[in-house]
Formats: C-alpha cells, structure tokens, sequence
C-alpha cells in the first residue's frame, strides 16, 4: 500500500472535509457545511484534476459533516458514500432534514452567506455499513468502527496497515490548543465505551473530524486525555444538576467555560447550545435516576 496522503479541503474553520490519497484512489473523509459545499468540491477539483473522486466516507448524518456531500456529488455523482446504516435512515426523514437547512443557514448567516441552494433531498448512501465490515478503497483497506456517544450512527474508518484512524466526534472535538470538548448527544456511557475502544487501537495517524491530521505531539495529548476530559464535562454538568440549576443556566456556564479559542472558531454556537442541552438531559438521565 502506498502511503496516505491527508489533505485539507475545508472552506470555513468549522467545516470537517479532508481527502485520502494514496496516488491512484481519492477518498473524502466529511464534507462539511451544505454552505460551503461546492467551495469544497472546488477545492477537490483544484487538487484532483481529472482524476475522481472514488469513495466519500461520513463519519455520522449532522449536517456540519454530511450535508455538503450532497453538493460534491453535483460535481462527482459516480463516488461512493459509504455509511452507517442509521445515517442512511437519518438521510430519509424530512424533519431531520429541516433541522440540517436551519442549522446550516444559521452559521452560513454568521459567515456572510445568505444565498444559496438547499440540497438535502439529494442526500444518499451508496454503502451501508455495520460495525466490523471492511471497506476496500482502492489498494486502502478500512475497519469500519461503531462509535455511539455522539450520535447513534457514529462510525470510524481504521486502516490496520498504516494504523491510521479516522476518528468521530464520539471521542471529542479537539481545538488544538489543548481543549477536548465532549459532544455527547445519546449516552454517556457509550461514549467512554468508544473511547476505550479508540485507545485501546493502535494509532500513528490520528485524523479529527474539525482539526484533520494531528501531529505526533497532538495525537498523543488527544488519546492521553479524551476519556479525561469527558469525565469532567460529565462532572462539570452533574455538579450543577445537583446544586438545582436549570438547563438554560448550565448551558450558559458550558459556554462562558468552553466557548472559546480554537473552540469559539470551529464549533457554531447554535449547535453548542443545542449539543449542551441534550448533554444535560442524558446526564442527568443516567447519572440522577
């Protein structure tokens, strides 16, 4: 197998879209924002020429990583999207797609884009995936991890050969300042699991969903302080639970103690309050009752 390269297509900070190459097969790991769409399908081109692009792998259905998919695919309709089995469900129910339109416009709006096509009924996955299947790319070969904490249908891509991880949100959104902010949207405990799973794989290229390649330095701070991380979050929450705040007042002291740095840049406030109050609602459910 020839070696990786790993190169960043992104538009806007927070867009997470990243391409695979080995010389002969293109893979992109997220497209990022329904807004930012063809700016990233340019940025293909601009590197690809008149190759394809082969495969589009998604790590979950959130729009600030599948949505621009749909956009790609105007320019690349014959690459594959690869995954999980619920993101393919996820892509059918139109209230998932309204919430995608609205959270989408919302940061366009913050970035100065208020024009510009909504593409969520061209939304599709060409391979469903299961935890355990393997992907051929080409010459690249990937393990197909389920990874739930963040969403249900989270899933990483691991090539054994190379140990490179294309990791979820599950694990954590990494600022690259030193600040690992959890985003737990459906169980607590299913995100340590995923964690546990994560650390336990041996890993030289460790690729984040927001931040892309981490150096050695990084990736070693990041897989050193995940699981930590969440515990406090999960604790930081818990404690103001017990003291009777509301969930609008711990949203607001998650953000006044997070929302900054690489963070403020990369994660759209809409989403943090809306992740944070999800997050309250499972502590409390799994931690209180």
């Amino acid at each position: 197998m020839n070696e990786i390269k790993i190169l960043d297509m992104r538009v806007e900070p927070g867009d997470a879209a990243y391409l695979l190459d080995d010389g002969e097969t293109a893979v992109l790991y997220d497209t990022g924002f329904g807004f930012t769409g063809f700016g990233v399908a340019e940025n293909i081109k601009n590197y690809l020429g008149n190759r394809p692009l082969d495969y589009i792998f998604l790590t979950h259905s959130h729009y600030d990583h599948a949505l621009g998919s749909a956009y790609v695919l105007r320019y690349y309709p014959n690459a594959k999207v690869v995954a999980g089995e619920h993101t393919a469900q996820v892509f059918q129910r139109d209230g998932a797609k309204r919430v995608m339109k609205d959270l989408d416009a919302k940061h366009a709006a913050t970035c100065g884009v208020t024009d510009y096509p909504f593409l969520g009924d061209e939304l599709r996955v060409d391979i469903q995936v299961r935890d355990g299947d393997i992907i051929k790319a080409g010459n690249m070969e990937f393990e197909v991890l389920w990874l739930p904490g963040h969403t249900n249908c989270s899933v990483g891509f691991y090539c054994r050969e190379q140990q490179l991880l294309l990791s979820t949100e599950s694990i954590g959104v990494y600022s690259g300042d030193r600040l690992i902010l959890p985003a737990i949207l459906v169980g607590c405990k299913a995100a340590l699991e995923s964690i546990d799973r994560v650390c336990s794989l041996p890993i030289k290229k460790l690729v984040l969903p927001h931040r892309g390649l981490l150096d050695d330095q990084h990736r070693d701070f990041f897989l050193s302080h995940c699981k930590k991380a969440t515990l406090m979050a999960i604790d930081f929450i818990l404690t103001r639970l017990q003291d009777g705040k509301t969930n609008e007042e711990i949203v607001q002291d998650f953000v006044d103690s997070f929302w900054h740095g690489g963070v403020r840049i990369k994660y759209p406030i809409a989403a943090l309050r809306l992740n944070t109050n999800i997050m309250i609602d499972l502590v409390r459910k799994e931690m209180l009752s």
